[in-house]
């Protein structure tokens, strides 16, 4: 890394802190909570408009369980060996596939089995868009005032912003989904043309 660079390491981890705060699903209210910096001082950092100091940065990495290296964009490419199961305290279990520096990025998540059905899921929102794919069980989405319950193969994109949260729909087995986060609004593109109708094809043929 060159001077300029180290020099501008700071105002650059404000990306990298939001979208390692909004992996774990955490509000700046959250995080102010359990850090003592006052959001109006957390989100200025995010958004570039303040450094932060070493001292708050050692803080947000032991709280969004990430690395220095991490968050400075110094970090080694990620590899097969390099992606850690990270738990949370509703037992749920997130294992990141893509480096959390930024940009279009996944993860997937395992919810365990429950005995019965739990209450509503606690709601967040923040800025991005969001790409959820159900693998495996039955998923619980509330979204909005909506509820919506999704079994494998089914798909569900949302803006962040709007109120959402997932549980399990049980009772029965675990849940297993994968999320794919724009956290600046980044969604996925799709590049199939599409399939033409059967009055297309039966002209064609």
């Amino acid at each position: 890394m060159t001077n300029g660079g180290v020099a501008d390491a700071p105002a650059a981890m404000g990306p990298r802190l939001r979208a390692a705060r909004e992996q774990r699903g955490s509000t700046l209210t959250g995080v102010s909570r359990a850090t003592g910096i006052s959001p109006s001082t957390l989100s200025r950092i995010e958004t570039g408009r303040r450094k932060p100091t070493l001292e708050v940065v050692l803080q947000l990495a032991k709280e969004y369980g990430v690395s220095l290296d991490e968050l400075a964009g110094t970090a080694p490419a990620a590899g097969p060996r390099t992606s850690a199961l990270r738990r949370f305290g509703d037992d749920k279990a997130v294992l990141p596939l893509t480096r959390y520096v930024g940009g279009l990025h996944a993860h997937k998540h395992v919810l365990p089995a429950v005995d019965e059905l739990p209450a509503r899921p606690r709601q967040v929102s923040h800025d991005g868009w969001e790409w959820l794919c159900v693998l495996y069980g039955r998923l619980w989405l509330a979204l909005g005032d909506q509820d919506l319950v999704l079994s494998a193969g089914d798909v569900a994109e949302f803006d962040t912003r709007n109120p959402h949260g997932v549980a399990n729909a049980g009772p029965g087995g675990p849940v297993e989904y994968l999320i794919m986060f724009g956290p600046q609004g980044e969604r996925l593109r799709p590049r199939t043309p599409p399939a033409a109708s059967r009055a297309e094809q039966q002209a064609r043929g």
